[in-house]
């Protein structure tokens, strides 16, 4: 790790907790490049459609819980 880089953790490490994680919010949108437009509105409207099922008894929702209950039992297979 150069000298720079050393430093700047450093100084990021300094920073308190909302400012850190302002900073790698931004620094991973940088690396995930430009949001586009069509795919925050498909998981918009995704979001929005699963949403109507669990009201209308169409679905019933599974705790985080249970998910990662779920999860782990498929990985230890």
């Amino acid at each position: 790790m150069s000298r720079v880089v050393a430093e700047l953790e450093a100084q990021i490490r300094s920073l308190d907790s909302d400012d850190r994680t302002g900073l790698i919010r931004a620094l991973l949108a940088e690396l995930d490049g430009p949001v586009e437009a069509d795919v925050e509105l498909a998981w918009i409207d995704e979001a929005q459609r699963r949403h109507r099922e669990v009201i209308d008894g169409k679905v019933q929702p599974v705790s985080g819980d249970r998910v990662f209950e779920n999860l782990r039992a498929r990985l230890n297979r």
